[in-house]
């Protein structure tokens, strides 16, 4: 209990909450039907958890250095747990949003906590097992999702995708009090809410315009309003960020071509690899009528490419740059997009199989390795601010990919169908459409629709792959493997420097 124990709470919370991201993708079209919802609603079912986690991560990092990271890692996973039932409790689709953005809050206190929590225990060859096994259990998560979101989806019902987190929150919380000792930061550290506030309404309002632009279009009003307030949020926040002592990221980091490189590829890696697969599961079910648990299987070729390519990576490929993990992976992530920006109305699921499995190898090379890419970006004082702004972007990149992606599907889909048909075929309301419009035009809508999706999807990878390779640069330092994490502010580093 002694020895491991704190890793199997740490990877109890973490295996929640990062399942949890991609669990929901399959049981979409389920909801849409019992609670009666449009695809803006569907985007935000899946938006709201994202931008939440992504928004307050560094935030509630620094809070816990100050309150303590167990307690905070607690309360995160009871908060988590209170949210999964109110999502299984859902009458309609606001309450569900709003039990999606709660459930992302506590998601942000036990992500965040996890590493330093794991740094407070283990040290030396026993942390970087620690790391591994971490990171195997958030692939793992990640990969399980869409199969067991599927079974429960057939089976019990989608609100079991949400009651399921209960019974693994009373285990790990338990765990957590008995097995993991509480730690905390340096004394005087100052928490950034000004960040931490800035950040959320340039996030929130930069995807809230990409969603809406979905069904009002580019140049409504409200959409060009929501772009400029996150403008004007985002500029706040650089403001913020040079004048406070302790800064969510010091924007000094991105004049370093290394640490924006990274930057980019992870916000480009978690959008391309990801922010179609929610369109693609509303197709294979509600167009091709395929089950959630076979919808969730057609994934399972990605899931599996990933899994072997970094299991069998982390041995063969220890020591490569991470200019080559990460932009080699992009590249791959952006050349399976392109892959499965072929269907027609008569594809089936086997058309979609070479693009998930060079996505999935991808996937297998960036995901081991960008985390590490991006502490070796910095010197060691700053290395936790680096490990909060990877995750950080990361899943700002996953939420905003998924809306943006979805206004390109319905807007490709529009040149073959009325805009609000196009809008509810694209939510999972083929079955209502098919006394409207023919059979073929319906099927031939959402391929062409998806083709367009994809193609920018693979965009977005090749040029995030580009930028990581020519700005990753640094000689000797930036190189595949396992990291050991710090979490020092920028209050020490400062400190540090003056003695």
């Amino acid at each position: 209990m002694r020895t491991w124990g704190p890793l199997t709470a740490v990877c109890l919370g973490t295996f929640m909450l990062l399942l949890d991201v991609t669990i929901a993708i399959v049981a979409l079209p389920d909801m849409a039907s019992a609670l009666h919802a449009s695809l803006s609603d569907l985007q935000w079912v899946m938006d709201a958890y994202a931008l939440a986690l992504a928004a307050l991560l560094l935030g509630v990092g620094a809070a816990a250095d100050v309150l303590g990271r167990r307690r905070v890692h607690v309360t995160g996973v009871v908060v988590f747990a209170g949210a999964s039932l109110l999502c299984g409790m859902s009458s309609g689709p606001a309450m569900l949003v709003a039990a999606r953005a709660l459930q992302g809050a506590g998601a942000a206190a036990t992500l965040a906590t996890a590493l330093p929590l794991l740094a407070s225990v283990y040290q030396g060859r026993r942390m970087s097992l620690a790391l591994g096994v971490w990171g195997a259990v958030g692939g793992a998560a990640a990969a399980v999702g869409p199969v067991l979101g599927g079974l429960l989806t057939d089976g019990p019902g989608w609100r079991w995708i949400f009651y399921v987190n209960l019974p693994v929150s009373v285990v790990a919380v338990w765990l957590t009090l008995r097995a993991v000792p509480e730690s905390r930061g340096r004394a005087g550290r100052q928490v950034d809410w000004a960040g931490t506030v800035t950040f959320a309404a340039f996030a929130g309002g930069v995807t809230y315009g990409a969603v809406r632009a979905g069904s009002h279009g580019w140049g409504a009003m409200g959409t060009l309003v929501s772009f400029a307030g996150a403008a004007l949020a985002l500029v706040c926040f650089v403001v913020v960020e040079r004048r406070v002592a302790d800064p969510l990221i010091d924007p000094r980091l991105f004049l370093k071509p290394a640490f924006s490189g990274v930057m980019a590829g992870a916000f480009a890696f978690n959008a391309a690899a990801f922010g179609v697969m929610a369109y693609t599961s509303i197709w294979l079910q509600t167009v091709l009528g395929m089950s959630p648990v076979r919808g969730g299987l057609v994934f399972l070729w990605l899931s599996l490419a990933a899994f072997v390519v970094a299991a069998a990576g982390g041995r063969l490929l220890h020591g490569v740059p991470a200019r080559f993990t990460v932009g080699g992976g992009l590249l791959l992530i952006g050349a399976g997009q392109f892959c499965m920006a072929f269907l027609d109305a008569g594809s089936t699921s086997t058309a979609l199989i070479p693009g998930l499995l060079l996505v999935g190898v991808g996937t297998g090379l960036v995901a081991p390795s960008v985390a590490g890419a991006a502490l070796a970006t910095v010197e060691r004082e700053r290395s936790g601010m680096a490990s909060g702004a990877v995750n950080t972007f990361r899943q700002f990149g996953y939420a905003l990919g998924l809306a943006f992606f979805g206004t390109v599907l319905t807007s490709r889909m529009a040149d073959a169908l009325p805009r609000d048909a196009a809008h509810a075929l694209a939510g999972g309301g083929a079955g209502a459409l098919r006394g409207a419009f023919p059979e073929h035009t319906l099927r031939a809508a959402f391929a062409s629709g998806l083709n367009t999706a994809a193609v920018t999807a693979g965009a977005v990878a090749v040029v995030g792959g580009v930028l990581v390779l020519v700005l990753l640069r640094t000689p000797g330092a930036v190189r595949t493997g396992v990291t050991k994490p710090a979490a020092t502010t920028l209050t020490e580093e400062r400190a540090t420097q003056r003695n």
